[in-house]
């Protein structure tokens, strides 16, 4: 019996061992992560998860000479017809904390039904944004942005040489706010009016985005899990959308990230998807 009770001791007293270098390693290779993002230059920059719908213009304290590419492609289902989209946008700091990003975002549009009618197909407009970071402190693990996006609207494809090339603009200003609780939580707040004006008639619409995701950093990678609440208010009407989202890293300088969309309220559209493919020119390789 001894014997016995001996042997549970020692298997209990192996497997919390084991257990605890585990959970050492983990928090070895967070540390070592934070670590390669943080502390190895300057100026200050705090790792923070970026939502993969309604993306950033540059990463939070954006370091001078930081260049990405992303190429998009989506599908949403609407009552009566399906809407592909795809975007492809550069984006880059020319100077330390400042981001800078053009975006070229196209919508094709499928009837679903025989005698259904949907939009033209169009290059959308042509999006050029500036995010700027005014506080990024590592000790808080929290960073501060405000930025503009401007897009220039553009007319769908059977109108070019008929009508005016462009159509309207929208003028966005926004504010983000994201800290980081432990070494794996992220939360980010990215909230602005957009103020579109119509040239055709001369009108002008203002609609508020209130954005909040949640993301799980999986420890001493690149890779997370998260979800985006994607929130809108126009003339008094609430729309919200809910991307449950995941990105994988597939390269060094190579990641993938994965969205749905489920509106609260189905209207109009319904369930969407949304495949973003990230290419970092010059990315150095993490700690793992």
């Amino acid at each position: 019996m001894r014997q016995i009770v001996l042997n549970v001791l020692i298997i209990i007293a192996v497997t919390n061992a084991n257990a605890q270098t585990e959970e050492q390693i983990k928090e070895a290779k967070d540390s070592l992560y934070i670590e390669e993002v943080e502390n190895k230059k300057t100026p200050d920059k705090v790792l923070h998860a970026e939502p993969l719908y309604i993306d950033l213009i540059r990463d939070l304290g954006a370091r001078r000479g930081e260049k990405e590419w992303n190429v998009g492609l989506g599908l949403i289902d609407n009552n009566t017809f399906d809407k592909y989209t795809a975007l492809v946008e550069y984006e880059w700091a020319p100077i330390d904390r400042l981001g800078l990003e053009v975006e070229l975002p196209v919508s094709i549009y499928y009837p679903t039904t025989g005698n259904a009618t949907a939009p033209s197909n169009k290059l959308n407009s042509l999006k050029v944004a500036a995010q700027y970071s005014f506080y990024v402190s590592e000790k808080r693990a929290t960073s501060m942005a405000f930025g503009y996006i401007q897009e220039f609207e553009l007319t769908e494809f059977v109108n070019y040489g008929k009508k005016s090339f462009f159509t309207g603009n929208v003028y966005n200003p926004f504010f983000v706010v994201a800290k980081r609780f432990g070494t794996n939580f992220h939360t980010l707040v990215y909230t602005g009016p957009a103020i579109t004006h119509h040239f055709s008639d001369n009108s002008i619409n203002t609609s508020l985005q209130i954005n909040t995701n949640f993301h799980y950093m999986i420890p001493g990678t690149r890779n997370f899990v998260g979800i985006e609440f994607n929130k809108t208010v126009e003339n008094g009407d609430f729309d919200m959308t809910i991307r449950p989202q995941m990105r994988v890293g597939i390269a060094e300088n190579l990641l993938i990230g994965i969205v749905t969309g489920i509106p609260v309220s189905r209207e109009n559209e319904r369930f969407s998807t949304f495949l973003r493919l990230i290419y970092e020119p010059g990315h150095k390789k993490q700690h793992h």
